[in-house]
């Protein structure tokens, strides 16, 4: 009888994208030496009738499967590993704390041409050309810019630095100081920011600063979700062979490999588009800290807003503080005005006192930004005969009626209608539509202030490739004296003409069930309020509301977003709710209705014997959105004050799903640290 164990054998163990959480074993092809063999090389593998391309991730001597049973590999791909050590060390550790399939982890760091297996091409080795910095115009850095300058140059090793700043203070300057340290001692800077809507300012800006010319791009890689599958080839083998001194991009720009990196940067570090909500659920915030921990450089969280994690943090000393409390400039701090709704006439959303300040705004020849977080011409089309409203065929939610062009549209699942005439119920052609979006907010602008240019920026007016850059540079050469948008206009943009904002809609979020909804609304209102008033013009903002006591509101604008935190953070501790405390969801989804729910409570069945009062399991119930493009959705929440005890139930949890026959009839995961639970 044969061990388990087979004597000495050249084993490699490939990573390769399955949702199976484990390495698979193959021999290596004939004629290939072990010792040869690198970790980190792509391969191609059978994998049952297909063949996959993998990558080397392990060497061994010994398998528990027979040796009879192993397959070779069919062909090694690359020469040289694509990976550096401190980044396997990253994909190994983002895979163990997130609970996520090693191989998929891998194919979620690769280029997708690298992925499907296409060489390594090599691209003309342009050589960046020296900075002649004492020739640049640079700012002069107030004492809080200079204070935070110092601080982080001064530094050697690995150190996070939360850089909190108000809106308008300069935080970019004091990222282009370091970044040009970081460069002048031959180092390279990885910047990250939330959204593709903030790319192109922000690299016009490093281009103005970094290349040897403005039209010269070779110092400055950027990466984000538009770019062709080559050129983002082409940007990561230029980082990879430190060809370029700066990498600029969104969350999946952190596992941009960089041959000596100096600097990693994370803008906006508050911002939700930082956590991957489907697949690999990782947040490049939280990873960022372990990549800077890894390759022993300092990291730099930007917000005007912080997270309540990152300022807990900084309370416990794990970050050091730096503040810019002051705008830079003659630029002051807006003022805040709550205009309340109660009672008040109102067309489409805006209030006649509303209209009297942006009037005032535009005889004072400043631009007008108005804010309001919901795209189309109305959220609900009703008919006034029977009360039937036009609801998505996919999920629990109404269709969004848009005009240009027209046709109804669910924002969750992407299904589309055209007009209807009539009522699907009675047949009565006595359609209205209810409630306000962008687009009906400019119809309404347009007929009340006649002759004055409206620019309106949202998802459905910057689908066209670089339409988002001219629209902003629009704005930002005064070419239009009202701008309305969503929330891809609140953060990172300045606009020095901006005198006035006006919020339109503030109580969206502040009656939520999610207890992080009220920290995400002050950074929301705190953010769109930052875009008044950043240069010599002094601003205000409007918020119209229906609760003008509510708490929150009331501590925002009166006490400010710091006074907020430490408000709300003591409810946090007091309800032991995070940063006191850690979450994990299970998440599961199925097209028969309730399936999800029962399959959860059998998982939780199971476990109840092996949980204790340091691990609670809460639910399952539906998700907020119970119905979503087709699929009934379910979670549990598993919570704990213990990180390490939370990570070995989730261990159990895992094996327990996987045993489970019926978990086979869901499609389920696990997410960690989950900022949305709803």
């Amino acid at each position: 009888m044969k061990s388990s164990l087979q004597s000495k054998v050249n084993i490699v163990r490939v990573a390769i994208p399955s949702p199976l959480r484990k390495k698979f074993d193959y021999l290596l092809p004939v004629g290939k030496i072990f010792k040869e063999i690198k970790i980190g090389t792509r391969v191609i593998v059978p994998f049952g009738r297909r063949t996959l391309v993998g990558v080397i991730w392990e060497l061994a001597e010994h398998s528990k499967i027979g040796i009879e049973k192993l397959k070779p590999i069919i062909e090694i791909i690359d020469d040289q590993s694509l990976f550096s050590e401190s980044m396997i060390d990253l994909i190994n550790w983002a895979s163990n704390y997130y609970h996520h399939p090693i191989g998929d982890v891998v194919a979620n760091v690769l280029p997708t041409l690298l992925r499907q297996g296409k060489p390594v091409e090599v691209f003309d080795e342009i050589k960046v050309a020296p900075i002649n910095y004492n020739s640049l115009e640079k700012l002069s850095l107030n004492k809080y810019q200079q204070l935070a300058v110092d601080s982080i140059i001064v530094n050697s090793g690995f150190k996070t630095f939360l850089l909190d700043g108000v809106t308008g203070s300069g935080k970019t300057e004091v990222y282009m100081r370091v970044i040009e340290q970081a460069v002048q001692d031959g180092k390279q800077a990885l910047v990250l920011v939330p959204e593709i809507g903030l790319t192109p300012q922000l690299v016009d800006r490093f281009k103005k600063r970094f290349s040897s010319d403005f039209e010269d791009e070779n110092n400055i890689a950027v990466f984000h979700s538009k770019l062709t599958p080559k050129e983002r080839l082409k940007c990561w083998i230029r980082a990879k062979n430190n060809l370029v001194s700066i990498v600029i991009g969104t969350r999946s720009a952190l596992f941009t490999p960089l041959a000596n990196l100096g600097v990693i940067i994370l803008d906006e570090e508050h911002d939700l588009s930082f956590k991957q909500q489907t697949g690999f659920r990782y947040s490049a915030r939280d990873l960022a800290l372990i990549r800077a921990k890894l390759e022993n450089v300092a990291v730099i969280l930007g917000s005007a807003t912080p997270s309540f994690e990152s300022l807990y943090n900084a309370l416990l000393g794990k970050h050091t503080h730096l503040q810019l409390p002051e705008r830079v400039g003659l630029a002051i701090n807006p003022v805040f005005h709550l205009i309340d709704m109660r009672n008040k006439r109102v067309v489409h959303g805006v209030s006649e006192v509303l209209c009297q300040k942006i009037q005032m705004h535009l005889i004072n020849e400043g631009q007008v930004l108005l804010f309001l977080n919901r795209r189309g011409y109305a959220p609900t089309l009703i008919c006034q005969s029977c009360g039937w409203i036009a609801k998505c065929n996919r999920c629990d939610a109404r269709m969004t009626l848009h005009q240009q062009p027209k046709h109804l549209y669910c924002h969750h699942c992407g299904s589309s209608w055209s007009i209807i005439a009539k009522c699907a119920d009675c047949n009565s052609e006595n359609l209205i539509s209810l409630g306000v979006g962008t687009e009906r907010l400019e119809e309404v602008l347009q007929e009340k202030f006649p002759g004055v240019s409206i620019m309106r920026i949202d998802g459905d007016t910057t689908k066209r490739k670089n339409q988002m850059q001219e629209m902003l540079e629009a704005v930002q050469n005064n070419k239009c004296r009202i701008l309305i948008g969503t929330q891809m206009l609140a953060k990172g943009h300045h606009f020095p003409d901006v005198t006035m904002v006006g919020i339109i809609n503030a109580d969206v979020g502040l009656l939520s069930s999610d207890f992080r909804a009220s920290e995400h609304i002050a950074q929301l209102i705190t953010q769109v309020a930052g875009r008044a008033g950043r240069a010599e013009k002094s601003g205000e903002v409007y918020i119209q509301t229906y609760n003008p006591e509510h708490p929150l509101l009331l501590s925002l604008i009166h006490k400010g977003y710091g006074a907020f935190f430490a408000d709300n953070l003591q409810e946090r501790k007091i309800t032991n709710l995070p940063p006191f405390s850690y979450m994990t969801l299970l998440r599961a989804e199925s097209k028969i209705k309730d399936l999800a729910l029962k399959i959860l409570a059998e998982c939780k069945d199971l476990l109840f014997a092996s949980l204790n009062d340091d691990v609670r399991v809460l639910g399952p119930v539906p998700n907020h959105m119970y119905r979503k493009s087709g699929y009934y959705r379910a979670q549990l929440l598993i919570t704990s004050c213990n990180r390490k005890k939370l990570h070995d139930k989730i261990e159990l949890i895992i094996k327990t799903m996987e045993q489970l026959k019926s978990s086979s009839k869901v499609r389920w995961a696990i997410e960690v640290d989950p900022l949305e639970i709803l």
